[in-house]
């Protein structure tokens, strides 16, 4: 495979400029295996080079990743197919690629909101409907918000859980551009430390109860430059939104399960979206348009991102997913997730705001 071949080749280059502690591999380990974990290591400068227990360890859980990533390959049916290879999460087990980069307790969370329904009358105004549902644009075949100004540079969460804050922030940042011309980055960091309404920072949290907290409280959001992001939790200093105007007035949270042609609408006519999906299959993912194996049931989401644009204009019609975890991942720091069966769960929650400055 493609893929394997290109990290051998870097494996040997490597070997000319670095001296790596070659084991014996046992009987149920191939060589190949061996020499891409070696590349492997290098290429994400991994701790554990020198320490033989925690090595072991990480070469069975990415010996299992390589078994996945062949299964997962062989499935492609056209070049524009998602494809798998080693990212910086593939020394993980499952469980440790779920507590560390994902949310467990995400569907729990989103559930109160799934089956309270006074959330959309009590935060739909009536202008954030009429901007959400006319249809002032058509359809287009393609729309990229990134392409119109209105997106700012993916960013990294590292090991804090806060995908619900960042993708969220996202969306603020989008609408003020959207309304202004002026793109800002915002604050991840205030609504980690300061988010109240069962939000808990980097040990999780969700949109929904994230954006209701900002419109009850009437909370000014702080450019990211006045409060910027630590990694961490942190002690509140809510007291910098005083210097910032800007104001989330109104939200929405949908389904669009079975209705998908609704949420291009809002994609065009309003605004990127902060959505929960699930990103358990994600963890080896390199690039290209997923369409399999990401269940969509609600129970299973766990990650949160932003809709940033989508293509139909292909064989496979997909979502232009932003993710959190860093420009090296995926295509730059994006995902494409095939329209219209719900894969990942990309229409079981799906948030828009509006927003004054």
């Amino acid at each position: 495979m493609e893929w394997r071949t290109v990290a051998l080749s870097v494996f040997m280059i490597s070997l000319c400029f670095l001296a790596i502690p070659i084991r014996v591999p046992s009987s149920d380990t191939t060589d190949d295996d061996l020499r891409l974990f070696e590349t492997y290591i290098l290429r994400y400068n991994k701790s554990y080079r020198h320490d033989p227990i925690e090595y072991d360890k990480r070469f069975k859980h990415f010996q299992i990743s390589l078994r996945g990533i062949e299964k997962m390959n062989k499935l492609r049916t056209s070049p524009e197919s998602a494809y798998y290879g080693p990212t910086k999460y593939s020394d993980l087990s499952e469980d440790e690629f779920l507590k560390l980069a994902l949310r467990r307790d995400l569907s729990t969370r989103a559930e109160r909101h799934r089956i309270d329904r006074f959330m959309r009358q009590k935060y739909s105004s009536a202008e954030g409907n009429l901007i959400r549902y006319e249809r002032a644009v058509r359809i287009p075949p393609r729309l990229d918000w990134r392409t119109k100004g209105v997106v700012t540079p993916v960013k990294s969460q590292g090991n804090c859980g806060a995908c619900w804050a960042y993708s969220t922030v996202e969306c603020i940042e989008s609408m003020i551009a959207i309304k202004n011309h002026t793109l800002t980055s915002y604050s991840v960091q205030e609504m980690i430390d300061c988010a109240d309404n069962n939000n808990f920072g980097c040990q999780g949290g969700d949109i929904c109860s994230l954006l209701s907290w900002l419109v009850d409280n009437k909370v000014s959001v702080s450019t990211e430059s006045l409060y910027p992001v630590t990694g961490k939790t942190d002690t509140c200093v809510l007291e910098r939104s005083a210097k910032s105007t800007v104001r989330v007035t109104d939200f929405t949270c949908d389904s669009f399960i079975n209705t998908e042609d609704q949420l291009l609408d809002v994609l065009v006519n309003h605004g990127p979206v902060a959505v929960a999906v699930n990103a358990l299959t994600w963890q080896n993912y390199l690039g290209g348009i997923i369409q399999f194996h990401c269940d969509g049931s609600f129970k299973m989401l766990n990650h949160a991102v932003q809709i940033v644009g989508y293509d139909n204009t292909g064989k496979i019609p997909y979502y232009i997913v932003r993710n959190s975890w860093g420009t090296l991942f995926g295509n730059d720091g994006y995902i494409y997730i095939a329209i219209g069966n719900n894969l990942c769960g990309i229409a079981n929650q799906v948030s828009s705001l509006n927003v004054i400055w």
